[in-house]
């Protein structure tokens, strides 16, 4: 009885074991089937969603590698970019499928005309208007009796007494004149005016003149007043001192206007120009703001900081802007003038110029070449390479640039032909087959190159310069080639020759000169 309930054991796990593997290996089958239904095209086949034929994969951030097998990169957190046979029609572009335009999260945007009003905000410090001063100086020499403003920074008013002087040398040339006056004659106009001239050689002005013939008595004192409203920055005398023609006794800065001097960084002082206007706050005046303008761009840099200074000058109402105090400004180009605008965060800055990368029909890129002007906004100008109306990549626009990189089309924007490294570069050789012909690139599938320590692939090559291929070069063809690698890190050919039919496999090494 055992051991009949012992086989009928084992026939039950062995029919559920049967069963098991028959679901297993069904639902393998259609997983893989699912698979294969969505997933990209291989080497060979054409893209499903252009219809176009797939010549290899490769990682744009890592130039020189090939894939047969669209996944991911093992370099980079992305998916592998397919490159089409039909990729070189366009000499000066590159291609990239709907669908990897769609994972990158490509964006563009159009080329507008606009006008660009940049604002640039600095931080200064307020300063006396030095075109806003008056000197009080002594005419003759004369002795301080009485002194009326006794220390700096006093607010004084136009027309206020300053300091009362006693001055001796006035007395002679007064009393002259005055018995001139009283004096009883028909030739005495001459004499007259001579004694004039001396009280005028003497240190007198017209108007104290004026008072001594009005009034008839020698006038000894004279008492100089403020000719400006202000504050005394300078004082220079004491009672009882003595003054010499000449000497400065007082200095008077005005308050109506300050400067506001700003260190302006390099990059931005090219946005400023003399008679801009400027609008300054104060943390000493809340909610209160000065205007003014740009008065000069002074011709001094900082070399530690970079930066030019700029002087600015600010109404200042009520004298509530004192110098030492710091201001925020906001300056404003009124030159705002229609131009081409982009977003900034198109422009790629290589370090030699200023390229953008122009979207075309049938997912095709191009890089521009630019003039940029200023930045404001998120916004720059565009001053030369565009028209209003296109597009350009506003985002992974890096990939696209490296892409055409690979595929030498920033080399025919830049115009460069046989880098200078290939006089000192070593050469490496090797022989390979020919698996497209392109405008900029040569692809090869060659054997080991042990001179660098490169296994057997399949990968692109810079053309040579000019006649530096074999006439009819074609796909299939079997070649010898010599190449060096370029500052760029780039394989770049410098002879291409083709081998008889009977030359080696592709497996056939390489070696360094």
């Amino acid at each position: 009885m055992n051991k009949k309930i012992l086989i009928s054991a084992l026939l039950c796990i062995g029919v559920i074991g049967a069963g098991g593997y028959g679901l297993y290996t069904l639902g393998m089958k259609r997983g893989v089937g699912m698979a294969a239904g969505n997933a990209p095209a291989n080497t060979g086949a054409a893209d499903p969603a252009s219809g176009r034929k797939i010549l290899y994969y490769h990682d744009p951030m890592v130039p020189g590698t090939r894939f047969d097998k669209p996944g991911k990169s093992p370099f980079m957190d992305m998916a592998l970019v397919p490159v089409y046979a039909d990729s070189d029609a366009d000499q000066g572009s590159v291609a990239v499928s709907p669908r990897i335009e769609e994972s990158l999260g490509v964006r563009t945007a159009l080329v507008t005309e606009g006008e660009l009003t940049p604002q640039v905000e600095a931080v200064g410090n307020i300063a006396f208007n030095e075109r806003d001063q008056a000197i009080v100086q002594a005419r003759a020499t004369g002795y301080v009796e009485r002194l009326h403003v006794r220390a700096t920074l006093d607010h004084v008013s136009k027309g206020q007494p300053l300091v009362d002087l006693y001055v001796p040398d006035w007395v002679a040339a007064q009393e002259e004149f005055l018995s001139l006056k009283r004096m009883q004659g028909s030739d005495l106009a001459s004499l007259i005016d001579g004694a004039r001239q001396r009280m005028r050689q003497a240190g007198m002005s017209d108007e104290q003149i004026r008072r001594v013939e009005a009034s008839g008595k020698v006038q000894a004192r004279i008492t100089l007043t403020a000719p400006i409203s202000g504050v005394v920055v300078e004082l220079s005398v004491r009672e009882g001192m003595t003054v010499m023609p000449g000497a400065t006794l007082f200095r008077i800065n005005g308050l109506s206007t300050v400067w506001a001097n700003a260190d302006v960084p390099e990059s931005q002082s090219a946005l400023l120009r003399p008679g801009a206007k400027v609008q300054a706050r104060s943390p000493a005046a809340p909610g209160t703001s000065f205007d003014g303008t740009v008065q000069a761009i002074l011709p001094e840099a900082n070399p530690a900081t970079r930066t030019i200074k700029a002087r600015m000058q600010l109404a200042n109402p009520g004298d509530r802007l004192v110098p030492g105090m710091f201001v925020s400004m906001r300056f404003t180009d009124v030159r705002a003038a229609k131009a081409l605008l982009i977003p900034t965060e198109a422009v790629i800055q290589t370090g030699k110029r200023t390229v953008v990368i122009l979207a075309e029909d049938k997912g095709r890129f191009r890089p521009v070449e630019v003039e940029a002007g200023i930045d404001a906004g998120g916004q720059t100008e565009i001053r030369h390479g565009l028209q209003a109306g296109q597009r350009v990549v506003v985002s992974s626009q890096f990939l696209i640039d490296s892409e055409a990189s690979l595929r030498g089309v920033e080399d025919r924007l830049n115009g460069a032909s046989q880098p200078v490294a290939a006089a000192t570069a070593p050469l490496h050789e090797g022989q390979a087959t020919v698996e497209a012909v392109g405008p900029d690139a040569l692809t090869l599938s060659h054997g080991p190159i042990p001179s660098l320590k490169w296994g057997a692939m399949t990968m692109d090559f810079k053309r040579p310069a000019q006649g530096g291929l074999p006439p009819k070069l074609k796909a299939g063809d079997r070649v010898s080639f010599e190449f060096y690698i370029d500052t760029g890190g780039l394989p770049q050919l410098t002879r291409v020759s083709p081998l008889a039919a009977q030359a080696a496999a592709p497996g056939s090494t390489g070696s360094a000169k």
